[in-house]
């Protein structure tokens, strides 16, 4: 059968080549249906325990999305008529924000005084015309010293400010909100900057972290693919010396490109980060077929034979392990189906399809197109194999220092793997180059973390919040709160009652404290919530029957470790001092800090499962268990001494690390598959020894093993200059499994064949001379 597909492909290029590309043009026809889905929710599924708990207490308490207009002053003080009128226009202009539904700010903060027997409830900043400046170190103070402002609207010192505005999006049409409202944000910072040269604007928020997220994918795409294409054609043009074999190859890559993305389309898959990077992989992967194909076509037309005869006898010695490499590789990406995040899932079925795809159009498409380039193969080149003789040469001379040598690096890298840290921090997905990551950086340095979480107290009954033992028992952790070291801001219920009971005492500082009556309380809160103006209400602290309140504490940019850490240490808090409410905990930042130790526990299955069928495969077209089970050493040592290796450039593993093992696996084992396959080809074909088979081996593939392990290890490295830090890690940390893997093939592998099969080969000789 499938030397009736290649015999085909050869004898009739033009039917195959035409017939290739109109199947690709039918299948790339999807990618009009490619959009890219900028929401953080997408990394979640909707099996995800803190997604629910999280979207839970939404539907209870106004959405947290926002939008932070980070103001500061050049000169270091807010505090003036300019700088205030500038802030009060820009709080008024965020209204307009699609979707906004409430908008804080230093300037509109609901500042409560008494008058006799009146509270006056009032923006702290009413009209912005002719300002004094006496009043300003009067704000200057309410605002830096007021709890519900400092460290979260307005910076101590008061230099810096935010605009906060709050954001519901609908969720049905989550490709177009978020741009939407970006749109808008642009619009504004644009005219606020240029009429306030004395002021910076920088934007965060999680609304602008969304759009950062597609921002950065399609920067990736611009700068990324396109010095990729530059990568794989120079290398193939230096290494093989063929300008028709890389025109060709550079086809197969961006067919295969094309049918991949147009088949996402078609079966209705988002693009997000991690398959934005889906063109890169398959980029790489699929030009580990054609080198392959290409290197033994000139090896026999050196020796003399035609082209067609050459791609004949290339094909038929490639096809099952060009077949095998890529079953294994679509199996490594397959595991990840396991992982806890859709976006890997997705990533792993598309770059799977690619490596078919490219499988396919490797035995067909591309033999057809070599037969209708001109070939041209110059006789000089049969003295570079002769590197890969004194490399066969050191190995089998040297083996006995190597395999012990190799053994020990193996297992002291293995032992380092422990010391990673499972870790993550999703401000720091993005590097130091992008706005958002600046920006946020900037707000954590002078203001507050993006780490938020919010926590739902439940008082058991309708109105129970303003129950003097419930408001004692929320404020006594509010200050146990705001104690831990790693808090910049606690939004508190209670801070608001404090208040309203001091001003309905005169403003006397001796009642800054909560009410001793439920009857006091729920009086206060009517009031004041009688007197808030739209959009400034309580909705986003009370629920409708006021019988729970959300408290929300916001904290240093803090690693997923210690955010699950001061998780645990609240509801210990709870448990000890007030067991008889119900608490919930949740936040976008909380998701992320979960969801990384998750994705391993789940890959863990995957991976073990793909090794298994991977091994199996193996064992089955090596027609030997022995061998089989051979090499499973080498497949998964590259991913153990990777992540060894990984301690010492990184040491954190967090949710992009945490599916590189599974999807190395099948990459890992393109070297072992090619290198066992030759060395059995000797053995069973050739009648040669151990030895000799190494030296088969490396002379008949060591070239184009490590020709694609360059490109590989190129693309991966390419893909590791990505802005979005997952993408970079991963490219990273593939690319270093790749390179080990073919260390571990030429100077691990040959060794460990050649002590292994010796005593097999002296048992064999035994028996026959006895």
């Amino acid at each position: 059968m499938r030397e009736r597909i290649y015999h085909f492909a050869l004898n009739h290029p033009i039917i195959v080549s035409l017939f290739s590309l109109l199947l690709i043009v039918a299948a790339a026809a999807g990618g009009k249906n490619l959009v890219f889905k900028s929401d953080y929710r997408v990394f979640f599924s909707e099996e995800n325990p803190q997604l629910t708990a999280f979207e839970s207490m939404q539907k209870v308490y106004s959405k947290s999305d926002n939008v932070a207009f980070v103001v500061s002053a050049k000169s270091g003080d807010l505090f003036t008529p300019e700088h205030l009128a500038a802030i009060h226009s820009l709080t008024e202009s965020a209204w307009q924000i699609p979707y906004s539904n409430r908008v804080d700010s230093i300037t509109n903060y609901q500042h409560t005084v008494a008058e006799e027997d009146d509270l006056i409830v009032e923006d702290l900043v009413l009209e912005t015309e002719d300002l004094p400046n006496a009043d300003m170190a009067k704000l200057k103070a309410i605002a830096t010293n007021e709890p519900l402002l400092v460290n979260k609207i307005v910076s101590p010192d008061g230099s810096v400010a935010i605009v906060n505005v709050t954001v519901q999006l609908p969720g049905i049409n989550p490709v177009e909100e978020v741009p939407e409202i970006m749109s808008k944000v642009y619009e504004i910072r644009d005219a606020f900057v240029p009429n306030n040269p004395d002021l910076e604007l920088r934007l965060s928020g999680m609304v602008v972290m969304n759009n950062t997220f597609a921002q950065s994918s399609q920067d990736d795409a611009m700068t990324l693919i396109p010095l990729m294409f530059a990568m794989v054609v120079l290398s193939m043009i230096f290494l093989l010396k063929t300008i028709s074999g890389t025109l060709a190859t550079v086809v197969i890559i961006i067919t295969t490109i094309a049918a991949t993305m147009g088949l996402a389309g078609w079966s209705g898959i988002f693009l997000t980060g991690p398959t934005a990077s889906v063109p890169t992989m398959v980029l790489t992967l699929a030009v580990a077929d054609c080198v392959h194909i290409l290197t033994t076509c000139f090896y026999e037309m050196r020796h003399g034979a035609t082209k067609k005869n050459a791609l004949e006898t290339s094909l038929r010695i490639n096809f099952g392990p060009i077949f095998l490499t890529s079953i294994t590789t679509a199996i490594g990406f397959l595991s990840m189906n396991f992982s806890d995040s859709p976006p890997f899932r997705d990533l792993g079925n598309m770059v799977a399809a690619g490596v078919m795809i490219a499988f396919v159009l490797s035995i067909t498409l591309f033999p057809a197109l070599l037969m209708l380039l001109p070939i041209k193969v110059k006789q000089r080149e049969e003295g570079h194999s002769d590197k890969l003789d004194y490399l066969a040469d050191f190995v089998i001379s040297k083996r006995k220092v190597l395999l012990p040598g190799m053994a020990a690096v193996i297992i002291g890298l293995l032992l380092f793997v422990p010391q990673n840290e499972l870790n993550d921090d999703f401000v720091k997905y993005f590097d130091t180059s992008v706005p958002f990551r600046q920006a946020t950086d900037y707000m954590q340095d002078n203001l507050s973390g993006m780490t938020t979480m919010e926590i739902s107290i439940d008082a058991g009954a309708s109105s129970a919040i303003n129950e003097p033992e419930f408001l004692h028992a929320t404020e006594a952790f509010s200050e146990w709160l705001r104690q831990q070291p790693e808090t910049d801001h606690v939004n508190t219920l209670t801070d608001t009652i404090k208040r309203l009971n001091k001003n309905m005492h005169g403003d006397d500082e001796s009642y800054y404290r909560l009410p001793e009556s439920r009857e006091l309380s729920a009086q206060y809160l009517l009031l004041y919530e009688m007197s808030l103006p739209y959009g400034l209400d309580l909705n986003n602290q009370l629920n409708v029957d006021k019988s729970s309140l959300r408290i929300v504490g916001t904290f240093e940019n803090i690693t997923s470790n210690d955010q699950i850490l001061l998780e645990e240490r609240i509801y210990a808090w709870f448990a000890e001092n007030a067991p008889q409410y119900q608490v919930h905990v949740a936040s976008p930042s909380l998701m992320f800090a979960h969801i990384g130790k998750r994705n391993i526990e789940s890959m863990l299955w995957g991976i073990t499962l793909a090794l298994i069928l991977i091994s199996a495969l193996l064992g089955v077209a090596l027609k030997s268990v022995r061998y089989g089970f051979i090499s499973l050493l080498p497949n998964l040592a590259p991913a153990a001494m990777g992540f060894g290796l990984w301690y010492f450039i990184d040491g954190q593993v967090g949710l992009a690390l945490s599916v590189v093992a599974g999807m190395t696996l099948g990459i890992v084992v393109d070297d072992t598959v090619h290198f066992l396959s030759k060395y059995r080809y000797a053995q069973t074909h050739r009648g040669k020894d151990p030895v000799e088979a190494v030296r088969y081996a490396f002379a008949s593939v060591g070239r184009a093993l490590w020709i694609t392990t360059l490109v590989l290890v190129f693309g991966f490295m390419v893909l590791a200059q990505s802005s979005f830090k997952v993408n970079a890690d991963m490219g990273l940390l593939t690319a270093i499994t790749i390179f080990i893997a073919l260390v571990v093939d030429f100077l691990f592998l040959p060794p460990l064949l050649m002590l292994l099969d010796k005593g097999s080969r002296n048992k064999q000789n035994s028996g026959a001379n006895a």
